[in-house]
């Protein structure tokens, strides 16, 4: 059994783990069950996921970064990650996938269809974590892709479109991989420097991929028959609600502001109290005004003011810098717009009554991505003929599911995370809710298919 391997996983036995442990896997998966057969395309509404299996590929993935907090550091580009990405491509072969990695870094495992040369339905998550995470972030998704690809061989399904089971590169520091698929890095973006220090384009070599191929991982539109991500909520909303499955309407759009407040260093024990000039007075203020208009207006929105630098930072010193962020999302551009159109020019008076200056620089927004109405439809059925009670919600978190909206159909499943703790070692979703996931995820891909929902249609 998998659990039996229980050492840490190093340069040297990796090779012996990965065997071992897809071996393993395979050999569980086809205890008890009978030889696979051919079957009547229109079949699996009864299919589902092996449950156990998939709780042992979590756990067997959640070894590659594992840190002392209980949770993973599989930082992409890391060792860590070149390593569990091994893991998962023998995983992928093991249930009977064609394995690639393309020029950005992403990882396919293909299914063909009896139809290949039509538009592949896409469905997976990724498996890099940020610094000190969790076990579920993006494994979730990435996982249960893999066990639904290998319930449909093992059923001996035969699939029309080509189904690919995806694996996107560097999610969490910028939707790298999912970025390249839609055509949207540039050669400056090559060039920058990752996390690690080191340019974007050396750490997608490392990974196996080609930056100088990069126009040969763009798809256009319609390239894509549909995408299909289930992930963990990362919030608590479901997990409050006792509801095993969110309908994600879309992922928020996220405006985020760098601004600078400058006034006047001086000393704190020799300048009275009217002629100071003082920056963190100012932007304290500001901060206060940020949450009250955000919370003014009726909505899902959210606004966050989350570091704030002061200089020169000396206890008997005037600040006379205050450097801080705002951040706004919501599902609608016109209310993050709204918003800032209401915040600046009451952050402007502050500044001004306290003698001070201002000025803020927007970071190129991420566009809110709404989920395809015919996916949500799809996914709230399934729910209900699996009997699992599902709540339409909003992904208040980015996901590589936004990037792909803008050339297929996108649908995002949601399962509880419990106590809505995310990015953190104590994140944790149910057994039985990734299951209950899974399970809707197989279900979907199986009535896509079988549908053949035409892209941009």
């Amino acid at each position: 059994m998998i659990a039996e391997y229980t050492a840490p996983v190093t340069a040297v036995d990796r090779r012996t783990f990965v065997s071992a442990a897809v071996a393993a896997l395979a050999a569980s998966g086809r205890a008890g069950r009978p030889a696979a057969a051919a079957v009547p395309e229109a079949t699996g509404r009864t299919w589902r996921v092996d449950g156990a299996r998939l709780a042992r590929r979590l756990k067997d993935l959640s070894r590659f970064g594992a840190n002392a907090q209980g949770g993973v550091s599989r930082v992409a580009f890391s060792p860590a990650d070149v390593e569990g990405r091994a893991f998962v491509m023998e995983m992928m072969r093991g249930a009977g996938l064609e394995v690639r990695v393309d020029p950005v870094g992403n990882i396919f495992g293909r299914r063909t269809g009896l139809l290949p040369a039509a538009a592949p339905i896409l469905f997976g998550s990724h498996i890099d974590s940020v610094p000190e995470g969790g076990n579920y972030d993006g494994d979730v998704g990435s996982m249960s892709a893999i066990e639904v690809a290998q319930v449909l061989g093992e059923k001996g399904y035969r699939n029309r479109n080509p189904l690919e089971v995806a694996i996107w590169c560097d999610e969490e520091s910028g939707l790298t991989g999912s970025r390249g698929f839609v055509g949207d890095l540039t050669t400056e973006d090559l060039a920058r420097p990752s996390r690690n220090g080191a340019p974007l384009a050396e750490n997608i070599r490392r990974l196996g991929g080609d930056p100088e191929r990069l126009a040969e991982a763009r798809h256009a539109k319609g390239a894509v028959a549909a995408y299909l991500e289930l992930h963990i909520e990362q919030g608590g909303t479901l997990d409050a609600a006792g509801i095993p499955i969110g309908v994600v309407e879309g992922i928020v759009g996220i405006h985020h502001y760098e601004v600078t407040v400058r006034g006047f260093a001086n000393h704190a024990g020799t300048t009275p109290m009217d002629k100071r000039r003082n920056a963190l007075l100012a932007a304290s203020e500001i901060v206060l005004a940020v949450d009250r208009i955000v919370r003014s207006v009726p909505g899902r929105q959210v606004g966050t003011v989350g570091r704030l630098v002061v200089r020169p930072g000396a206890p008997n010193v005037i600040p006379g810098e205050a450097s801080f962020t705002i951040e706004l999302r919501d599902l609608k551009a016109e209310t993050i717009e709204s918003l800032w159109s209401r915040i600046e020019p009451e952050a402007r008076a502050i500044v001004e009554r306290q003698g001070c200056t201002m000025e803020y620089v927007l970071s190129p927004p991420d566009r809110p991505a709404l989920t395809d109405a015919r996916m949500r439809d799809l996914i709230a059925g399934v729910a209900d003929d699996l009997g699992l009670r599902h709540l339409s919600l909003p992904s208040g978190a980015g996901h590589d599911a936004q990037e792909l909206a803008r050339i297929a159909p996108m649908g995002m499943i949601f399962i509880p995370s419990v106590g809505g703790i995310s990015h953190s070692p104590k994140e944790y979703s149910r057994p039985e809710d990734i299951a209950n996931g899974a399970n809707v995820l197989l279900q979907a891909v199986l009535r896509l298919d079988q549908k053949a929902l035409e892209a941009g249609s």
